[in-house]
């Protein structure tokens, strides 16, 4: 996954492209269809302020977060993709696999207990 990292207002150094990167990490671990994600920090005033889009297969994700802090920023944000991405994870599951296999295994045992 390509992760495009820009700031507004601040800089970007090693140890914050670092973390953003490790925590995007954590999102992966979870959803492994992610093929890129673009992330923009910016600092206005004393509100820090990150936003971040996720291109997912078929789908995009979005969100944003503004703290006090852009590393705490930073984890809240992640911490709502994270379950934007699980959620639209559970969603593209097929169901009916289960919902076919049980069937069948009750026609099976139905057979059997005729035989």
């Amino acid at each position: 996954m390509h992760v495009d990292l820009t700031g507004h207002h601040v800089a970007i150094t090693d140890s914050l492209r670092s973390y953003v990167n490790e925590k995007v990490q954590r999102i992966e671990r979870h959803f492994d269809q992610i093929t890129d994600a673009h992330m923009v920090l910016t600092v206005e005033k004393l509100v820090h302020r990150a936003e971040a889009t996720l291109k997912l297969r078929g789908s995009s994700v979005f969100a944003d977060v503004e703290a006090g802090d852009m590393y705490a920023a930073i984890d809240q944000l992640t911490d709502k993709l994270d379950r934007q991405v699980r959620k639209f994870k559970e969603k593209s599951t097929n169901h009916h696999a289960r919902e076919g296999r049980h069937s069948s295994e009750v026609l099976a045992e139905a057979i059997a207990l005729e035989a």
